[in-house]
């Protein structure tokens, strides 16, 4: 954490039962990140859950056109509507505005007065590709909203900026998203279409109106929504928007996994020449990607569980193609993207302590 963090600030988190949100309040607290008061948000039906921030006993609030006032930051962390209808309610209070829910990111690829204008942000990448701000019509700074990118956008964009320096003639990008991306509802699916098929029962279908347990889907059944295309295409929009030509765009195919937790990935890039392993896997460590030491089994969704790094296996050379390479890596996609979105928070009060 940036050092010199001073002054304490309120900090309001919208969605703060769901698994993002929960991630998101304790990585705050592990990162000992200044905050005065943490206030916890959702639907109304939810307030009044009893819960606990800083050790100390709290309860979840329903959320208000109130809710933000005093706030120096507001994360959005729940649902896509939560941040659609109340991210300029907040904004408007004064506070940063910092989204994980992909909301503002899908609003910036739309045009007119319903666009909103929001910065991507990564800061683990800062070294490799230095953030872009937007900026007004005026050349003034534009308004204080940060999209926080989800995890496979996190992963595929450090893969492309790793890679760069060597001129790799294409980059190919394998996801292997587990079933908590689509928060509690999804493992809960996936917990009961494991009893159930063990049992001989049937199975419950509504998340991914398809079977998810003991399979490998390219596709998920017609009523599940968003269907696992849209999540491709938002990945690789988000991808190429924040590379913005900075680095080469990879080639990106999802496919969901049987897995609660943690994002897998299987990588492919070829160069002009061979590129030696030493220097590609020293790229990467400048980012902060962490690699399993000589000897080691390479990392695992299970191994990786509350790690807040990427984590790589070694480099393998391809047996075939004497310029290619393969990278495996594991991510916990709940600590990786809270992580992400506290760290743009403290990149933030350091400027302002400056």
């Amino acid at each position: 954490m940036p050092s010199g963090l001073r002054n304490t600030h309120r900090v309001a988190i919208v969605g703060a039962s769901s698994l993002r949100g929960k991630e998101l309040k304790q990585v705050l607290e592990d990162r000992h990140f200044p905050a005065s008061d943490i206030v916890l948000l959702d639907e109304s039906v939810l307030a009044g859950t009893l819960t606990e921030a800083a050790g100390e006993p709290t309860f979840i609030r329903a959320l208000g056109k109130d809710s933000f006032e005093g706030a120096r930051f507001v994360f959005f962390a729940g649902s896509v509507r939560d941040a659609e209808q109340n991210w300029r309610v907040a904004q408007s209070a004064g506070p940063a505005v910092i989204d994980l829910t992909g909301a503002l990111a899908a609003s910036d690829a739309a045009t007119g007065p319903t666009a909103s204008p929001s910065i991507p942000w990564i800061p683990s990448l800062h070294a490799a590709l230095p953030p872009v701000i937007g900026l007004k019509a005026n050349g003034s700074r534009a308004a204080a909203a940060y999209s926080s990118p989800p995890t496979p956008v996190i992963i595929a964009c450090t893969l492309a900026a790793g890679l760069a320096k060597f001129q790799p003639q294409r980059v190919s990008v394998l996801l292997f998203p587990p079933v908590s991306e689509r928060d509690q509802a999804g493992v809960e699916e996936l917990e009961s279409q494991t009893t159930n098929l063990l049992s001989f029962r049937p199975t419950a279908q509504a998340v991914f109106d398809s079977q998810v347990a003991f399979n490998l889907l390219t596709a998920y059944g017609s009523e599940s929504k968003p269907s696992l295309a849209d999540t491709r295409a938002a990945v690789a929009r988000d991808v190429a928007r924040y590379l913005g030509g900075r680095a080469p765009v990879p080639a990106i195919q999802l496919v969901q996994a049987p897995i609660f937790y943690g994002y897998a990935f299987s990588a492919y890039a070829d160069f002009l020449s061979p590129a030696p392993p030493g220097p590609v896997e020293a790229a990467f460590a400048s980012l902060g990607v962490k690699f399993t030491a000589a000897g080691d089994l390479p990392p695992t969704n299970v191994s990786v569980a509350g790690e807040s790094d990427i984590q790589l296996a070694r480099i393998e050379a391809d047996p075939s193609i004497a310029s290619g390479v393969w990278l495996w890596g594991v991510a916990d996609n709940l600590r990786l993207a809270a992580t992400n979105a506290v760290r743009i928070a403290e990149e933030l009060v350091a400027k302002s302590d400056e």
